[in-house]
């Protein structure tokens, strides 16, 4: 019974692993890593009150324990802002009032007078009654998890797009979830612990089902995902108004352009009509076609009597598969145009170019969504593709490759001791030295293999069409290559050579159907077991 507590803080603590590895790492998930490491300070200190005899000892983990359940609830409370969105809760004001009663309940807690906090039982804190202050304690969390709800709800009133209030609702199951088992708790082992025995570890579970639910949302709907992070700023730099619509007309993004003419928030349902004055010529045409002929593009110039100035207007559809999942609106301010062409309408030289600036401007925005295409499949540290990218290809090319029993191989490999040149070197000169050694297996793979960033200091290649002879002499040729390679390093003495350990797995019966990943990263494992700098081979 000791141990459950301990084994709930170390599966907390995989889940902070797990996301510290599997996502790119933005500001809002050191956020959310900071409030995770707070989820597993609990279970470690319930477990660590059972392993000493020293009552001082025991004391100070069941004050560190309370004081990090007030750093939690308050943490619920800023991240829930964050991640509903609801970041008019942010005034320093108002954070300063929803701390104050946290820290004063932590300040009781340390300072425990007269035992009004905590007792112990026998000469000790192992088993314990509590004082006033804990009940004072309590309420003061209780208040926090109904600002919590209350953050959700004023969240929830809003008319969200439907991606977004899943989030809300995985945060909300959190709370209730988190909460519930805290209740239980001290009904339980506290209220009841006179006529029950102890049941131990049930806020720590109800902590780690709680944080189980962000994993699931970060992982599964990407609420921090850094391809929509840097598509906001991409469209928050353009000169022209940018209004993306859902399927059902609901706003789902506005750039900052156009934000002070159109006073709309994400969900807000759009109506095309509203961006017209009474009496504005030429838009009934513009609104039907808008309205009946949804896959089409429509375009229309207009003097809007309210801004006093011309604007050409598109809107066209955005297509996924054929299938029609939203719309994008332009504004563009095309008043310096109309002047010119009015004042010089016998010049189509001046037309001409103006012409081709409203090409060029779309152009731009053509190169701009192709860059986000490529951000999404690629690594933004070393431009090879990423994992998701190589996922999906290669489930398609392992079915063609079945159908038509096609030899090909993968090779998992990973930098040697990577975090001692981090140690040694610097974050800086370990990003340098994953970028030469990719620029090194970029030099020596075929045009035909495919290299991707596996995560971390790990990559993985995709070789088509190669049989077991010709992928062993390629894997021993690049980790020749590789360990030959020498990388310079600023302020240092000398330049920085690195080793990599290889599995290799050479696919030749088609009868079987396992996991490839699986099968190599286990050879990996095995290299990087057997001394690292070598490579083991798995042939199926």
């Amino acid at each position: 019974m000791v141990w459950i507590d301990l084994i709930l803080f170390f599966v907390l603590f995989a889940l902070f692993v797990y996301i510290f590895v599997s996502v790119n790492i933005t500001n809002l998930h050191k956020v959310y890593l900071a409030f995770h490491f707070t989820m597993m300070i609990w279970p470690f200190c319930q477990f660590a009150v059972k392993t000493t005899d020293n009552s001082t000892y025991q004391l100070f983990y069941v004050k560190a324990a309370f004081v990090d359940s007030a750093l939690l609830s308050t943490g619920w409370i800023f991240f829930t802002i964050l991640l509903t969105g609801q970041t008019r809760f942010l005034r320093r004001r108002t954070m300063l009032l929803l701390s104050v009663p946290a820290v004063l309940a932590s300040a009781g807690v340390i300072a425990n007078p007269h035992s009004w906090f905590v007792q112990p039982v026998n000469g000790g804190y192992i088993q314990r009654t509590y004082g006033p202050f804990f009940w004072l304690f309590i309420t003061v969390v209780i208040i926090q998890v109904i600002i919590s709800l209350y953050v959700i709800s004023a969240a929830l009133t809003q008319n969200l797009v439907p991606r977004v209030r899943t989030q809300v609702m995985l945060v909300l199951k959190g709370i209730l979830t988190v909460t519930a088992f805290i209740l239980l708790d001290i009904l339980l082992n506290v209220v009841l612990d006179r006529y029950l025995p102890v049941i131990p570890g049930m806020t720590s579970l109800g902590i780690l089902l709680s944080a189980s639910f962000f994993v699931v949302s970060i992982n599964r709907d990407k609420v921090f995902d850094i391809v929509t992070i840097a598509h906001q700023d991409v469209m928050d730099t353009i000169g022209h108004g940018i209004l993306v619509l859902d399927e059902h007309d609901n706003v789902v993004e506005i750039n900052r352009f156009l934000s002070p003419y159109m006073h709309l928030h994400r969900g807000e349902p759009f109506d095309i009509g509203i961006i017209f004055p009474e009496g504005t010529p030429g838009v009934e045409s513009f609104i039907q076609a808008y309205r009946e002929h949804p896959l089409e593009r429509s375009e229309i110039e207009i003097f809007h009597t309210f801004i006093q100035r011309y604007l050409n207007i598109q809107a066209a559809p955005i297509m996924i598969s054929g299938s029609r999942v939203g719309r994008i609106v332009t504004f563009q301010d095309i008043t310096e145009l109309q002047r010119l062409i009015h004042e010089t309408n016998h010049q189509n030289k001046i037309l001409q170019e103006r012409n081709h600036s409203l090409i060029e401007v779309q152009k731009e925005l053509f190169e701009t969504n192709r860059q986000l295409q490529q951000m999404a499949v690629t690594d933004s540290l070393t431009g090879c593709y990423n994992r998701h990218y190589l996922t999906q290809h290669l489930e398609d090319e392992v079915i063609q490759n079945r159908e038509a029993h096609i030899s090909f191989a993968l090779i998992l490999l990973d930098i040697d001791f990577f975090k001692t040149v981090n140690d040694t070197y610097g974050h800086l000169a370990g990003d340098e030295v994953i970028c030469q050694t990719v620029e090194v297996l970029k030099q020596e793979l075929r045009p035909t293999d495919v290299l991707a960033r596996y995560g971390g200091e790990e990559f993985i290649v995709y070789m088509p069409d190669t049989r077991e002879s010709e992928a062993l002499r390629l894997a021993e040729h690049v980790k020749t290559q590789v360990e030959w390679n020498q990388i310079a390093i600023a302020n240092t003495a000398g330049p920085v050579s690195v080793t990599i350990s290889m599995g290799l797995l050479t696919i030749n019966d088609f009868s079987r159907k396992t996991s490839l990943f699986e099968e190599v990263d286990q050879a990996l494992y095995q290299a990087k077991h057997k001394g690292r700098n070598r490579i083991v081979h798995i042939a199926r």
